[in-house]
Order: C-alpha cells, then structure tokens, then sequence
C-alpha cells in the first residue's frame, strides 16, 4: 500500500514535470473511481485549467488548479501516478489522466480499484474535515505532538503509529521498519513506552521516511534502493534481522502482517 514515501514521490513527479502546464482534457476510464463528482461536470471544471501546484498530506496528494480547486488522490493499496510523453502507449489500469495541451499525461493508475479521486475546494478544510493527524515529516509534527498522539491509548504501538488522525502516513509497512529501528516491541501498549522508547521512536519516525525518500525507494516497490540495515527487504518468511541476523518473526494485527526481530524488539519483561 502507498505510504508517506510513495506518495511525496508521486507529488515531486508532478512538481517536476506537470506544474504550470495546462490542461487540455481529464480522461475518465472508471468513472466509479470520482468521488461526489461526475467525470462530465470535472472536465467542464478543469478544461484549460493550469495545474499550478501539488502538495502531499500523510497518503493523500493534492493536485491544484488555477481557480478550480484541488484534485484528492487516495491510492489505496497498489495505486501510483506515472507521467507519459505524448507518444507513450499508457499502461494497463489507468484510470484517470490528466491531458496536458503539449499532448503529455499525468495517469492515475489503479490496478485493484481500491482507492479514489475527488474534487474539493480546499486542501486544508479536507485535511480538518477528514480528521487527519499532523503530518509525519511536517515541523508541526514535534515531539510534543507524538506524546499528545499516544497519551492514554492502549492499542499497540504499531496500531497508534498507522491511526491517520493521530499521524498522518505511516502504513503497515514503514510501522514495522519504524519500531524496529526504534528497537520497541511492535504489541508494546502505546501508553506503555517510557521516556526513552518515545524519544528513540520520534526519532525513528523522522529518520526513516525522510531515508525512504531521499533514497527514492517506496513501500512495496524499489525497496531494493534502501540501504544497508533496513527491515523492510526481510519482510517475509526466512527473512533474516539486518542488525543481528536472528530470524524475522511475523504477527497479524488487524488483519495486517507485521514483522519484527525478536532478539532487537524483545517483549517487555520479556
């Protein structure tokens, strides 16, 4: 699923290659993607419109036009943007695309269908409206801000870290490389960590995304781009701890695998 990394990749390459142009046409492929709007009354509404800025909050990118609102992306669990040159053959899956009048196209593709686009008018009455934490690479997301997420809460760790309206773009898999770094038990209670684990956590948070994305490496996808002493490419059965080899365990929760080391994430009174 596209986490903070994926998704502030997709906002750089619409920042790169599409900002200041203007928009030709919206073509619709699935219709049942658009949310609260229809794919006519979009292109009546975005029709030689310049795209004039995008910007990421946790998983959702805003793409903003001149005088017409802003486009909210939700990718769901395998959706991506992908700009094609005007004589590029689009991919399979692509559900929307922005037709640029150079004859180029920004694509929203989404293979499963799991995922939307809606118009709205302001980013940040969505974010308010929607519930959404700070987000996790943002100023406003401090220390204090994560104590304030976690004061009182009971769940676990892993579950407090993927709740968008406490932080906004943590998934499954960036929790799990999250704790292991932060060497906390990923079912440890949110209320349970002391001062140390906080801070060791804090830090967590900050230096992995923002690795993840200096390495322009994703969720799911180019993993490979990590670097050395990263969980996330022994995410699965067999796979061997970075820091000091023990066998990778797996957990459910909420449905979810999730993936720890043992020996460097021990149970508490363990």
């Amino acid at each position: 699923m596209p986490e903070l990394p994926d998704v502030e990749l997709f906002k750089r390459l619409a920042e790169q290659c599409c900002i200041g142009k203007t928009i030709a046409d919206l073509e619709v492929a699935d219709p049942k993607l658009l949310k609260g709007i229809s794919p006519a009354a979009l292109q009546r509404q975005w029709r030689n419109k310049k795209l004039r800025a995008a910007r990421r909050h946790g998983k959702v990118l805003f793409l903003e036009a001149d005088s017409a609102g802003a486009l909210a992306m939700h990718f769901g669990m395998n959706g991506s943007l992908q700009y094609l040159a005007k004589t590029e053959k689009a991919p399979r899956f692509v559900r929307l695309a922005l037709a640029f009048a150079d004859g180029h196209r920004l694509a929203y593709l989404n293979p499963r269908r799991i995922g939307h686009v809606m118009l709205i008018s302001d980013a940040n009455a969505y974010i308010a409206q929607e519930g959404l934490g700070p987000d996790a690479l943002s100023p406003a997301f401090d220390y204090a801000a994560l104590t304030a997420a976690l004061e009182g809460k009971r769940q676990a760790i892993k579950a407090a870290l993927m709740d968008q309206t406490r932080i906004a773009g943590i998934g499954n898999i960036y929790a799990d490389e999250i704790l292991f770094q932060a060497k906390i038990y990923p079912l440890t209670s949110a209320n349970a960590l002391d001062e140390a684990a906080k801070r060791r956590l804090f830090q967590a948070i900050k230096s992995v995304l923002q690795t993840a994305v200096d390495y322009k490496a994703g969720s799911e996808i180019l993993t490979d781009r990590l670097p050395n002493g990263f969980l996330i490419p022994e995410r699965h059965a067999g796979g061997k701890c970075p820091r000091c080899g023990a066998a990778i365990l797996s957990f459910k929760l909420g449905g979810r695998s999730g993936y720890y080391c043992p020996q460097c994430q021990p149970k508490p009174g363990g």
